[in-house]
């Protein structure tokens, strides 16, 4: 009798230990060294995703398109990167939605070599990008029409595959001038090289990076977006709440030792870039539908809605955690 008690209580502790139940994997990628991305490295180094019952593993795929490619097949359950390569993706018949939106404008600056002191002494020179069609490339495009600068036409614009490629690129001299984002930003601004434009401050509004999820993962795992959801807005608010922590994580991704730096990407981050949740911008949307027609004459009389899945957004709200952090 004392046996089957015994095993009846041991049953029981099982039953309630967190290691009875194998937690869900959770796979997310994410396409470059920003501080776009502080939410995710912060919620995975706080445990915030184990803690939603998650086995997360973040995964860098330095390939806004490469990403695409990898979150069209299902081999990662969200995908981070560019809005406007995911609306892409769809109108070729990807069944994947944008569920959220870690920033909604562009982060970035043009950086030349001291001796190009104006965006027009950029003509005849080249420019680097990350790759075409990246965030990068659609930021320095529209720039330099800005600047009454035809792409490729005054200016050549080369692909040099990671935003570090193009601090490398600019310190060795293959280009010209670079698009780059903080806190590589600061680390080009402290080697000499000259701020041209200031991409940041033209309040381009752009799904930058957009959260992307598989229509397969969303019907048949809809819980794991939900919990994924409130993990990524708890880390955004541990992210604010936190900034020693957060600093160690900044430069612990993006390789950037310089306190100095690694504050500067933190303030400018988390006091003006970074929301509370991931919302969406629904102009920002639409920029990217009226820049993709250049190269996808078919999304002209597309909508912004008919690439977006509300529900995981709503029912984050509908939870009240927003509230609950922000009181």
């Amino acid at each position: 009798m004392k046996r089957v008690i015994f095993s009846v209580m041991l049953f029981a502790l099982l039953s309630l230990s967190p290691f009875s139940v194998a937690a869900e994997r959770l796979r997310i990628g994410y396409s470059s060294i920003s501080g776009s991305y502080i939410g995710l490295w912060v919620a995975h180094d706080a445990g915030l995703f184990a803690k939603e019952g998650l086995e997360d593993q973040i995964i860098l795929i330095p390939s806004g398109s490469q990403l695409a490619q990898v979150t069209v097949a299902g081999e990662v359950e969200v995908g981070s990167f560019n809005g406007s390569s995911a609306i892409a993706a769809a109108m070729q018949g990807a069944d994947i939605k944008i569920i959220g939106a870690t920033v909604n404008k562009m982060i970035f600056s043009i950086y030349a070599r001291p001796e190009i002191k104006t965006a027009e002494g950029l003509k005849g020179k080249k420019l680097g990008v990350t790759r075409f069609g990246s965030s990068t490339d659609i930021s320095a495009r529209y720039a330099l029409r800005k600047h009454n600068l035809q792409p490729e036409k005054d200016v050549a614009i080369l692909q040099m595959g990671a935003i570090s490629s193009i601090m490398g690129g600019l310190q060795g001299g293959s280009i010209d001038a670079g698009v780059v984002s903080p806190p590589t930003l600061f680390a080009v601004d402290k080697l000499g090289f000259r701020e041209l434009i200031n991409i940041t401050d033209m309040d381009l509004a752009f799904p930058n990076p957009a959260l992307i999820v598989q229509g397969g993962i969303l019907r048949n795992k809809p819980e794991v977006i939900d919990r994924f959801m409130r993990a990524y807005t708890r880390g955004i608010h541990r992210a604010r709440t936190d900034k020693e922590t957060t600093m160690k994580t900044i430069a612990r991704y993006s390789k950037v030792e310089d306190p100095f730096f690694v504050q500067k990407a933190y303030d400018l981050y988390i006091g003006k870039v970074l929301e509370k949740a991931p919302y969406i911008n629904m102009a920002g949307m639409q920029n990217a539908l009226d820049d993709l027609v250049k190269t996808v004459p078919a999304v002209r009389n597309a909508k912004p809605e008919q690439f977006i899945d509300l529900r995981f957004l709503g029912n984050l709200e509908k939870s009240g955690l927003i509230k609950e952090l922000y009181r």
